[in-house]
């Protein structure tokens, strides 16, 4: 099998180097991915400039953009091969929950599936990074098996791996996303106070049995479908019906 890798945090971050060498043991890979971290870049596309892949060596490329960017170079652009899989990750920090919405690493695997092919977004769900060997091993086991799978077209694998050593894992469970709190304050900058950052993503609201804040926290390996069409099917008649008083 031949796997386009990428992901948000950079081409010289841990998680993509360990993913590439356990996919590697199996199968061709190649890694496009931005040049340095573009972490909550969600799904946006450059569109002011053109991007310039450089080679930097035999099947990795570098680009200054985002990782739905990186992937859809790869698969409509500047490369001639033939992908049957894209896989992103493994990112540094969990996607779990609302996170999802925000993860350049889950966008990149949306922009792969946008495109036609198999996409799983793989990520060690802790901020502090001490087992990226484990999560590699996942990820080696499950794309291993992923040609026996009865996915539909439109369907995304958002995986997380517990930060713990490979023989702490007790499995594999399917989830649903869970929900957090409202994200925390933003922060004025101390230097400029006209100036702000980001808050801290929300505590965990929604993390009962099922949820992959769940799996994580009994140090089981998560792994959630995620669907591509945003439609909320049973609110047609709803919103069709209000549209009716409109008009």
């Amino acid at each position: 099998m031949k796997i386009l890798i990428s992901n948000d945090d950079g081409y010289q971050a841990e998680g993509i180097q360990t993913l590439t060498r356990y996919l590697s043991k199996d199968h061709k890979v190649v890694v496009v991915a931005p040049n340095e971290n573009k972490s909550a870049s969600s799904s946006s596309l450059t569109l002011n400039r053109a991007l310039k892949p450089i080679k930097i060596e035999d099947n990795i490329y570098i680009i200054d953009a985002t990782p739905s960017d990186c992937v859809h170079l790869a698969l409509c652009g500047f490369l001639e091969d033939s992908f049957d899989l894209v896989v992103t990750g493994i990112n540094f920090g969990p996607n779990l929950g609302d996170d999802v919405i925000y993860s350049g690493t889950v966008a990149g695997a949306i922009e792969g599936r946008f495109l036609g092919l198999p996409s799983v977004a793989i990520s060690l769900a802790s901020w502090q990074g001490e087992n990226f060997e484990t999560a590699g091993k996942v990820a080696q086991q499950i794309i291993s098996q992923l040609h026996t799978s009865q996915l539909s077209h439109d369907t995304v694998l958002n995986i997380n791996v517990p930060d713990v050593a490979y023989e702490e894992i007790h499995g594999f469970q399917t989830t649903r996303l869970g929900k957090r709190h409202m994200s925390e304050d933003s922060i004025q900058d101390k230097d400029d106070p006209a100036s702000y950052w980001i808050g801290e993503n929300g505590k965990e609201a929604d993390n009962g049995v099922g949820t992959d804040f769940h799996a994580i926290a009994n140090n089981y390996v998560s792994v959630t479908p995620l669907q591509i069409d945003l439609t909320k099917y049973n609110e047609i008649d709803t919103v069709s019906d209000w549209l009716k008083d409109l008009s």
